[in-house]
């Protein structure tokens, strides 16, 4: 992203919205105790109390997983993005999801304080959430997917080089869908959901 696409409506929408995915991926990470509380340690974010990893390569993996979607958050191109957790046999078990709207053509200045305070809300109810989750099987990985609406070029852009195309395992039948929260605002909307396979399919 060059200066000029970083000072647009877009490009301020684009890295707030990478900054809140870095945290809320990081509290999701946190929230299914992937791994001990001392892993982590507190930090302010809009003006609350939210975890960060010290562990340089979980901060490390997590941040250049979103910041490589930033030019593409800024022209439309992302969808949705998940913190997916599969069990041994490489299936998904559990998916939180961040769906994602950028209104491209928006053009007025973007009032930070205002959409900081809709993003704040879906932190705290990412704090709150846990008992809708599962509990992880023994084994379990997780991983961050990022799903296009169209394929970028990987030439425009070496962060495109970040993201490569994948074949993780579908489940055959529709999931069950836990909405947490969401915004709908003109510049940004933003829906978070949890995904479970559904009864039929745990029993394939």
């Amino acid at each position: 992203m060059d200066r000029t696409e970083a000072h647009s409506p877009q490009g301020e929408l684009a890295r707030i919205l990478v900054e809140f995915l870095e945290v809320a991926i990081t509290s999701v990470v946190f929230l299914k105790g992937v791994y001990p509380a001392g892993a982590f340690e507190r930090r302010r974010y809009m003006n609350m109390v939210v975890q960060r990893a010290r562990h340089p390569e979980l901060r490390d993996y997590i941040r250049s997983a979103v910041n490589g979607l930033l030019p593409f958050i800024q022209k439309g191109l992302v969808e949705r993005v998940a913190v997916i957790f599969f069990n041994t046999d490489n299936v998904p078990v559990e998916r939180y999801v961040f769906k994602i709207m950028v209104n491209e053509s928006y053009g007025s200045k973007v009032e930070e304080s205002e959409l900081e305070f809709s993003l704040r809300s879906f932190l705290i109810k990412l704090s709150v959430s846990k008992y809708l989750s599962k509990v992880l099987p023994q084994g379990f990985r997780w991983e961050i997917t990022a799903y296009f609406r169209s394929l970028p070029q990987v030439k425009t852009s070496k962060d495109a080089e970040l993201w490569i195309p994948t074949d993780i395992e579908q489940w055959q039948q529709p999931p069950l869908i836990t909405p947490i929260k969401s915004m709908i605002s003109d510049p940004l909307s933003v829906q978070l959901y949890l995904e479970h396979p559904s009864l039929l399919e745990e029993k394939l």
